[in-house]
């Protein structure tokens, strides 16, 4: 029996090795090494497969990057770091994996039209994950709300920030996200201008 972390892992791998499109139900059974008639147990179809993969690396994503910034938050980081590293963990992971497929643009078309709902709902569970977080970090005196301020729309920003530099044009090499992210948090929470003289 293969578990839920092994059929995601090779779900993913066999996506970005063949596109979705390609893929047949024959195809990806071959290619994730179970037979035809054990993957329809677990799919009625190939976008069944392919939401189940989106839906179960969305929530691996969402825990790994709270995990991350819990991490440099015990490290007593400042929250630019503690933002950095959860952003980073949370989106730039998976655009990193994707960024080794030649199939990537397709892919994300694909997760778009096809697992929209599944996206939104993970983005808004993780934002809500992410307020708490904000939250507690203003009661520990590690940052302050403006008096107008509310944690749900900071937590909203970063996290509209950290999906815009995934599509910025032209795209930012992989190996660079993490600075990209960085700066963004920065500009989010200081600023990036100074008063006009």
């Amino acid at each position: 029996m293969v578990t839920r972390t092994e059929l995601v892992l090779r779900l993913e791998r066999a996506f970005l090795d063949h596109g979705y499109e390609q893929l047949t139900m024959i195809g990806l059974a071959k290619t994730v090494d179970v037979t035809r008639r054990t993957l329809y147990n677990y799919f009625s179809g190939k976008e069944e497969a392919f939401r189940f993969l989106i839906e179960n690396v969305n929530l691996d994503a969402v825990e790994a990057g709270m995990v991350a910034g819990r991490a440099v938050l015990d490290d007593q980081g400042d929250p630019v770091a503690i933002f950095a590293a959860i952003l980073d963990t949370r989106y730039g992971h998976a655009r990193r994996r994707l960024a080794t497929s030649p199939h990537a643009i397709e892919i994300n078309d694909q997760a778009f039209r096809r697992c929209r709902d599944l996206m939104i709902t993970s983005a808004v569970a993780f934002q809500a994950e992410l307020a708490g977080l904000i939250a507690e970090m203003q009661a520990k005196g590690l940052l302050r709300l403006k008096p107008d301020g509310r944690a749900e729309d900071l937590a909203q920003l970063l996290a509209d920030g950290a999906r815009g530099t995934n599509q910025s044009l032209p795209p930012i090499a992989p190996d660079k996200l993490h600075l990209r992210y960085e700066s963004m948090v920065r500009a989010l929470l200081y600023g990036a201008t100074g008063p006009v003289a």
